[in-house]
């Protein structure tokens, strides 16, 4: 169950997610060097709207996709916060794939694998990156639920 899950916060506090029970969690893989970095803007947004209403925005920075994360935590944090005004929860950058994810993802790819790309402007460049780091992404898909690293 996710409740059973801890992560650990961008100032070094453990973070139980049994402390949102009875709360709506959405939680999201972010990099601050992305294409779809303008979307810090509306998660904000949401997170304004609906917080007061038990929704909790769980953000975990990667920097396993092309290295579009860089920096230090206090750094991802600073951006975050002078570019787009976030107040959500912001957790310590992690990897969500491979050898060393977060115990979290793992779990989360079991219930649920990639579904596939929204139509978006950049989702041909996202499967060109895909099929570049590995011709056989879509198949492999299938394997084991997850997107090749970058």
């Amino acid at each position: 169950m996710v409740y059973d899950y801890e992560l650990t916060s961008g100032k070094g506090e453990k973070v139980s997610l049994s402390d949102f029970k009875g709360k709506v969690m959405l939680i999201v893989n972010t990099a601050t060097g992305c294409g779809f970095t303008p979307q810090y803007a509306p998660i904000e947004q949401l997170y304004k709207e609906y917080h007061d209403k038990g929704l909790e925005i769980i953000d975990i920075p990667c920097n396993q996709f092309g290295a579009q994360a860089p920096g230090t935590d206090d750094e991802i944090k600073e951006f975050c916060t002078l570019h787009y005004n976030t107040t959500y929860t912001l957790m310590k950058k992690s990897d969500v794939n491979g050898a060393n994810e977060l115990p979290l993802y793992t779990y989360l790819k079991s219930q649920k694998g990639f579904a596939g790309f929204d139509e978006h402007k950049l989702t041909p460049i996202l499967e060109d990156l895909l099929t570049k780091a590995d011709p056989d992404w879509r198949q492999n898909l299938t394997s084991n639920g997850t997107l090749p690293s970058l």
